[in-house]
């Protein structure tokens, strides 16, 4: 797998349709591919898990190709009503995570604001045909009018995909929760909302571990809020999260059952000369993720994605702008609460490069060996088969060229939060409002 310094991105699908008239519900709230890649989940605001599974044909042809189509579609969360605080609990699915696949069944968590769910995906092609004590049309017989028995056998049918929730992880979090995590072992998970995390077992849904508490005795103290956590992919012991502060913790749950004192703290010195109204707002983190290898991480800002190493505490080892020119634009952005927008960032299969979502539909990748980045956008302009992908340019003052937009031309109303790479190949996944483009290598 290149870098995307090398690689040309190109249109492979576009999933949800193409109208003006966007419902709420239809807008798309995370996005996760499965740990082979063949399987590819979306939550939306309306409660739903989307799960397309890779097309087997365009997997084993060549060149490969990356096209998915609907396997199952199902209502994970419905709307709920907190009596005792008076407070709506929205379906919107906040975060999906695939467990590895032990069976023919697939496994994922689902989570909204307040409850976690596991869910069963699994694949039915036979029945079982000729009962002795219902008819063929299901009706109950009379006992004492058989005269022989007769065993049942398994007929084919048409292949149904049922989901079916298997646990529900309820009542452990009184703040919203906005990340959940699979530990290496396949056996535990975390959730993390505002103030806490908690340590779940995969089999016990009435009890949890809180293995992180930052709420302070008095809330008139509350200075900060966790915005991040995820586990270590190899070390079952070590996990991060990352706070409203711009720091990120490592915690080893080795040293103490609660990890509240850390092991590690990565916080970057703030540049003096950067200052401003707006230097807390934007240095709060709203995403971290580990590298594949386990050796480093990243996390994204409001304005950058940063690299840091697991061994290096004091300063990222790479720093990537993603929308420097939206610096003179902080007043305004804050105006329409666009700066307090949640990015999220991926790592391609073998972590030489990086992708996270900006604004107008654009998306950017940073080639971490070239050192090259490019801005792409997902539109419905691009969205015929096969369609070369052009890196857009935004130009912030004096003479505009042919190709580029005008900073004030932005759209912030089209936001790419929520982009996924492929664990093996280069293929992406980027939800755009209530759409999800597909883009691959060309081929």
């Amino acid at each position: 797998m290149a870098g995307n310094g090398e690689i040309q991105w190109c249109f492979s699908q576009v999933k949800g349709t193409l109208d003006d008239d966007v419902s709420e519900a239809d807008i798309i709230s995370c996005v996760e591919f499965n740990h082979d890649g063949d399987l590819l989940a979306t939550g939306d605001k309306g409660g739903r898990v989307v799960i397309f599974q890779r097309d087997p044909s365009s997997k084993n042809c060549h060149p490969r190709r990356g096209e998915y189509n609907v396997y199952s579609t199902f209502q994970s969360h419905e709307p709920e009503f907190d009596y005792l605080k008076s407070l709506e609990i929205e379906e919107k699915i906040n975060k999906i995570r695939w467990l590895k696949r032990k069976n023919p069944a697939h496994f994922l968590l689902s989570t909204n604001d307040k409850t976690i769910k596991l869910w069963k995906v699994s694949e039915r092609d036979k029945r079982a045909e000729g009962y002795n004590l219902r008819d063929e049309s299901g009706q109950i017989r009379d006992p004492t009018s058989l005269t022989s028995l007769r065993v049942p056998v398994l007929k084919p049918m048409e292949l149904m995909v049922e989901a079916s929730p298997r646990r529900i992880f309820a009542n452990a979090h009184t703040y919203h929760i906005n990340s959940i995590s699979i530990n290496s072992d396949q056996e535990t998970y975390l959730s993390a909302d505002d103030l806490r995390i908690n340590l779940w077992h995969m089999e016990v849904t009435d009890q949890s571990f809180n293995i992180v508490d930052i709420k302070p005795t008095n809330m008139e103290e509350l200075t900060e809020v966790i915005t991040a956590a995820e586990f270590h992919p190899h070390d079952c012991n070590v996990f991060v999260y990352s706070s409203s502060k711009g720091t990120i913790r490592l915690c080893d749950m080795r040293q103490a059952a609660l990890c509240d004192s850390h092991s590690k703290l990565f916080e970057e010195p703030e540049d003096p000369t950067n200052r401003s109204f707006f230097s807390e707002i934007i240095s709060s983190i709203s995403d971290v993720k580990f590298s594949n290898s386990g050796r480093y991480m990243i996390s994204r800002d409001y304005l950058s994605v940063k690299v840091w190493d697991l061994h290096m505490e004091t300063k990222p080892i790479e720093t990537y702008p993603v929308h420097e020119y939206l610096r003179s634009k902080l007043c305004s952005l804050y105006e329409n609460d666009c700066i307090f927008d949640k990015f999220e960032c991926c790592w391609s299969g073998n972590d030489s490069a990086i992708m996270t979502g900006s604004y107008n539909n654009f998306f950017r990748m940073f080639d971490r060996t070239s050192k090259r980045d490019v801005t792409l956008e997902a539109s419905r302009e691009t969205a015929k088969p096969r369609f070369l992908l052009k890196p857009r340019k935004v130009c912030t003052a004096g003479k505009r060229k042919k190709d580029e937009i005008s900073v004030d031309c932005l759209d912030f109303n089209k936001k790419i939060l929520h982009t996924a790479w492929h664990p093996h190949e280069n293929i992406i996944a980027v939800a755009a409002t209530n759409n999800l483009y597909i883009f691959q290598d060309k081929f």
